[in-house]
């Protein structure tokens, strides 16, 4: 298994009386090929495990905060039940982006209702066949209810 890591890409903000102004400046846009949001009504739903054997994928919170997991997957067609869950909490308040590689499987659950996430891949969508791969969202961790 080769050694990727997850990363977060820090950010900041600045506020004065014209109001506030969130960044994360060093943040590399120049892999991006597509971005989408999802918006979770309340803290009950998971979304639990998804992953890209090729593709890689950049987390960033609009909106409220979200728990994000990630395990980096030994076997595609059998993983091991013990891998290490990566943990990280994303928040609109605190501005940074998640980077999870390819070979890694994640999952979110918001920590507020109406918590919104954006994510961006470096592939189109349907431009790799077979790329996503799913297991139960109960496999390798509990998530808070």
């Amino acid at each position: 298994m080769e050694n990727k890591a997850p990363k977060l890409i820090k950010g900041g903000n600045f506020s004065d009386e014209r109001g506030k102004l969130d960044f994360v400046n060093d943040f590399d846009l120049s892999p991006i090929k597509r971005m989408y949001f999802t918006t979770h009504y309340n803290t009950n739903v998971v979304r639990a495990w998804q992953g890209h054997i090729t593709e890689s994928r950049w987390f960033f919170c609009v909106k409220g905060s979200f728990t994000v997991k990630l395990v980096q997957i030994d076997d595609w067609e059998t993983p091991s039940d013990t891998l290490k869950v990566h943990e990280f909490e994303l928040s609109e308040n605190n501005p940074q982006v998640l980077y999870i590689p390819n070979g890694y499987v994640n999952g979110f659950q918001a920590l507020e209702d109406n918590s919104k996430l954006m994510i961006m891949a470096n592939y189109g969508l349907n431009e790799i066949e077979d790329d996503q791969v799913r297991f139960n969202n109960t496999k390798w961790t509990t998530w808070y209810k």
